[in-house]
């Protein structure tokens, strides 16, 4: 297993890493990742549905349309955000979950699963994932919510509806609406006070230890040109993310 502890925070470079390692690699790969303020929206998903547009300009919040499906989360240095990927052609949402209970349950803090997989604490949510399968391929990602700026979450996931007015923007004749959900932090349920740069490397170390032969990868020159090219001409584009021709 190859496991990747990421440092980028540009969330256009991070989605496009993930799309890249699904389709190049075929070793089974954990990465841990953290975003810069951005809004990541599932593929399927209508943009404006999904965020306050006037928000997102004025705090200069990146918008990035993920590989798979589900629904619209927010990310920023508060969030860690864990990837599996492996040799699997069937979704298995269920198995992931239950390792990230019981990794929580390390820290003396008892998470639930609800029906779609999301993580909760008292009712609370903590933890949203998604999957997609890439000819034989499967990737699993899901987010943690440490110390996110809750406000900022709130804010920039209250849709205002409001599209571009000079752009063409395409039919979206089916789309997944996000199920907003009521959100809380991990770090007020640890049993000591914990930062989150100690939560990072515990999730770490429990997710490659007692692994088969785990690997620490870094990503080569090659890796980072690749991704960058994938970075600038897809996730970074209108048309990628708001389905704007340009």
């Amino acid at each position: 297993m190859l496991y990747i502890d990421n440092p980028y925070t540009d969330a256009w470079f991070n989605l496009a890493a993930e799309e890249y390692l699904l389709k190049n690699f075929s070793d089974d790969i954990f990465m841990l990742w953290q975003n810069e303020p951005s809004v990541i929206i599932g593929k399927h998903q209508n943009v404006w549905d999904e965020i306050n547009h006037n928000y997102i300009e004025e705090k200069h919040i990146k918008v990035v349309r993920r590989y798979s499906g589900g629904g619209a989360v927010y990310h920023d240095s508060g969030n860690l955000n864990v990837t599996f990927i492996q040799n699997s052609k069937e979704l298995a949402s269920a198995t992931f979950t239950a390792r990230l209970i019981a990794f929580l349950a390390t820290f003396g803090i008892r998470a639930e699963a609800d029906e779609r997989q999301a993580l909760t604490i008292d009712g609370l949510k903590i933890s949203g994932s998604a999957q997609s399968i890439h000819k034989g391929r499967l990737l699993h990602h899901a987010t943690l919510l440490f110390s996110t700026d809750l406000y900022h979450l709130a804010t920039a996931l209250k849709s205002t509806r409001r599209r571009p007015e000079i752009n063409e923007v395409k039919p979206a004749p089916f789309y997944v609406k996000s199920v907003k959900s009521p959100v809380t932090n991990i770090c007020t349920y640890t049993r000591k006070a914990v930062s989150i740069g100690e939560f990072r490397d515990a999730l770490l170390n429990y997710f490659t230890e007692n692994r088969t032969a785990p690997r620490p990868y870094s990503f080569t020159e090659n890796d980072l040109n690749a991704i960058r090219s994938l970075r600038d001409n897809k996730y970074a584009t209108p048309a990628w993310t708001f389905n704007i021709r340009t």
